[in-house]
């Protein structure tokens, strides 16, 4: 039973007396799951869609996401309006800019580096600027690649003093060790894991030094894919199994959270937007978006290099071995991944890589809950928990992929049938 909003009580369905005065569903022969999270998204990324997400999000059965990057004057207004209308949106957390170093790598530069950052210049400018994020009520910070160590130091020193998680990628000037031994709780796309991990990472760490100088005055994205050219691959190719395996220790030790965004990298390697299935779901899209992501599409090159999304892969099942919280997250809008759609896709890939269906589903709604501390709250079908649920027409236990036959949602308490559902869709 449901009431403002949370489950007030579970009972045996033949309690036919308890339902007095309640409306009620019959659904027998349904499975009851939490609401699922996409626990990386960007509201800001994609100024034609971002009206469009929330409705998306909700039709794939997705009643929280973590905005992990975007200027406040976009997100904190998506998260006013979210919190205002909770039936009718997911539950949003947000992070507010990428806490960036100089020069900062989204900063509006070009389509493919809108604005997300703040460039901070210096220890100064990172105390003030993180200061106003915090003002700003913001649910956690995301630390980016071009922060020097002693920023990065002095963000996680705030965040510890004001009970927020950081969350980001390792800065280019740093290594693994250092930053999660001052404070990194979460990490996205495993990034720059590969670098720590090589059986000459103290060299590579130099070389970076020396390149983050910056010598030819490069834009922060340039400088960055720079970089990233030039380690990344040797990085993999070199891997130490015995510093892999330290790398792996500590992030149990500490329980840093990692968000890989499998679904990311394996669709460009794999070049799954050229699949007629996926150029069919584009009709789920405002039609000035599914026109512009058609146009573009038509432009990728089909050559395709698998080494990083293998890395990938091979990288999550193995740390599946140890004890590390992982969390499910797409990055969606980017890399053309339709909210919502790319969650249930990022959870094939978690099965793929070794994860029961069941701890598929974790990562998708308890383990995310876990992050923000919420775990007597959020991520379970259980009494004084919120009313957040997915109904499903099979058991995704028996295959993950049944996460996508969903019969009905309750948001909130608010009720949505498979009819309103569809309708969000753009389905008959």
């Amino acid at each position: 039973m449901i009431e403002e909003g949370k489950i007030i009580q579970i009972v045996e369905a033949n309690d036919k007396s308890t339902f007095d005065g309640y409306l009620h569903y019959n659904l027998t022969g349904k499975f009851l799951i939490p609401g699922l999270w996409d626990a990386h998204v960007h509201y800001a990324f994609n100024d034609s869609l971002r009206s469009s997400m929330n409705r998306l999000f909700l039709a794939h059965g997705i009643t929280s996401v973590r905005d992990t990057g975007g200027p406040m004057e976009i997100v904190g207004e998506v998260k006013k309006y979210t919190t205002a209308n909770s039936t009718t949106s997911p539950n949003v957390f947000f992070a507010g800019p990428l806490i960036d170093g100089t020069p900062n790598v989204y900063n509006n530069s070009s389509p493919a580096y809108p604005l997300l950052s703040i460039e901070n210049k210096s220890e100064e400018e990172i105390i003030h600027n993180t200061a106003g994020l915090i003002a700003s009520e913001v649910d956690f910070l995301k630390a980016y690649e071009m922060l020097t160590e002693k920023q990065f130091k002095s963000l996680t020193k705030i965040a510890k003093e004001h009970k927020l998680k950081v969350t980001g990628h390792i800065p280019l000037s740093m290594n693994l060790f250092s930053a999660v031994e001052a404070g990194l709780n979460g990490m996205e796309h495993l990034r720059n894991l590969e670098m720590m991990a090589a059986s000459n990472a103290e060299e590579l760490q130099e070389e970076r030094l020396a390149l983050l100088e910056n010598k030819d005055d490069l834009s922060g994205g340039l400088l960055r894919s720079s970089i990233h050219q030039k380690q990344r691959i040797p990085a993999i190719k070199g891997e130490d199994t015995e510093r892999f395996k330290r790398v792996a220790k500590l992030l149990q030790e500490k329980q840093v959270f990692q968000t890989p965004t499998l679904v990311l990298y394996r669709n460009y390697a794999i070049k799954a937007f050229k699949d007629s299935s996926f150029l069919k779901e584009l009709n789920k899209l405002p039609e000035f978006v599914r026109n512009e992501w058609t146009s573009q599409l038509a432009l990728i090159d089909t050559t395709t290099d698998k080494t990083y999304s293998n890395w990938m892969l091979n990288t999550v099942k193995k740390l599946k071995t140890y004890d590390i919280p992982f969390m499910a997250g797409t990055d969606t809008p980017i890399g053309f991944l339709i909210p919502g759609r790319s969650l249930h896709r990022e959870l094939e890939l978690f099965v793929m890589t070794g994860f029961s269906n069941l701890e598929a589903l974790q990562a998708a709604t308890i383990n995310p809950a876990s992050f923000f501390e919420l775990d007597d709250v959020l991520g379970r079908v259980k009494e004084g928990y919120r009313a957040d649920l997915l109904i499903l027409d099979a058991n995704p236990l028996d295959n993950i992929k049944k996460t996508q036959k969903s019969f009905a949602l309750i948001k909130n308490g608010r009720f949505y049938s498979k009819e309103e559902l569809n309708a969000m869709l753009n389905l008959k």
